[in-house]
């Protein structure tokens, strides 16, 4: 995402979603916060935004198509969340050294409704890296919609997290039963760790005789072994026509020799994932 100029953006945002005496109010206060570094006054400000704005008030964007736009329609953006971290946003590029560790506090002690909003929009922070630890935490969590607020629809993981923790993310979703289409890029982030992991996973379920999430295995295509063609073999002869779409998929997308000649027994099905008939967005379909 293109940040540079984004706090000029999310004020141009505000003027239009506010009532006329609440943006000016939270103007004054921002120069209020950063013209005297006060941390009182930052934590009052936050604290007094829930009360001056519907929290339920979904924010009215523009029909803009650049990427934050697009990204702020995608988590459903309210005006309250956007208000929240515009104010953040301000205060960390005016004197990052400060505020970073005040930044850091407010989140330690945010109630739930206040860190999903963290989560969600954590990106859109200068050096959004210096959150990371929030962010990893969140993994850990019971609540679903925190989990869900650094998991679903967000660019933060793929960009932060190392492979464990990235891992984690997508396995725990998996167990939870979320729609694995809203982890943003599962291909890119795809490991061999992961694979192993998928693989192992697949033979308790298939033991059990419990289905799979089709979109489980969609990290795998990149480092089909012997063993992970064995999996994907089953995954042809299975009876779920879905099954037979995701073995199609992963050997389509293969770079191994050993896969396009699976593929190759499979013509049809090679035929429709070429034509893209076959996705893994339409998968299920």
């Amino acid at each position: 995402m293109e940040l540079t100029k984004l706090d000029q953006e999310l004020q141009s945002l505000l003027n239009r979603n506010l009532d006329a005496a609440t943006d000016s109010w939270l103007q004054s206060k921002l120069e209020q916060i950063v013209g005297s570094s006060s941390t009182k006054d930052l934590y009052m400000t936050y604290s007094l935004l829930a009360s001056k704005i519907d929290s339920d008030a979904v924010l009215n964007l523009s029909s803009d198509t650049d990427e934050v736009t697009q990204y702020l329609r995608t988590q459903n953006a309210t005006t309250l969340q956007i208000a929240r971290i515009y104010l953040l946003i301000k205060v960390l590029k005016a004197d990052s050294d400060f505020f970073v560790p005040k930044v850091a506090n407010l989140i330690q002690v945010a109630d739930t409704g206040e860190l999903e909003t963290f989560l969600k929009y954590l990106v859109l922070l200068p050096d959004a890296e210096n959150y990371k630890q929030t962010a990893v935490e969140a993994l850990r969590t019971n609540i679903a919609t925190i989990f869900e607020a650094i998991s679903m629809q967000n660019p933060y993981p793929a960009k932060y997290f190392n492979d464990q923790q990235w891992n984690q993310m997508f396995l725990k979703a998996a167990f939870m039963q979320l729609d694995l289409s809203t982890i943003l890029s599962i291909d890119e982030r795809a490991n061999k760790d992961l694979t192993r992991i998928i693989s192992d996973y697949a033979h308790e379920r298939w033991a059990a005789s419990r289905e799979i999430e089709p979109l489980f295995w969609r990290p795998v295509a990149a480092f089909l072994d012997e063993n992970l063609l064995k999996d994907i073999e089953r995954l042809f002869a299975s009876e779920n026509p879905i099954e037979n779409k995701v073995a199609a998929l992963c050997c389509y997308t293969s770079e191994k020799p050993m896969a396009k000649e699976l593929l190759a027994k499979h013509p049809e099905l090679k035929a429709q994932v070429a034509n893209e008939n076959i996705t893994w967005k339409n998968i299920k379909d």
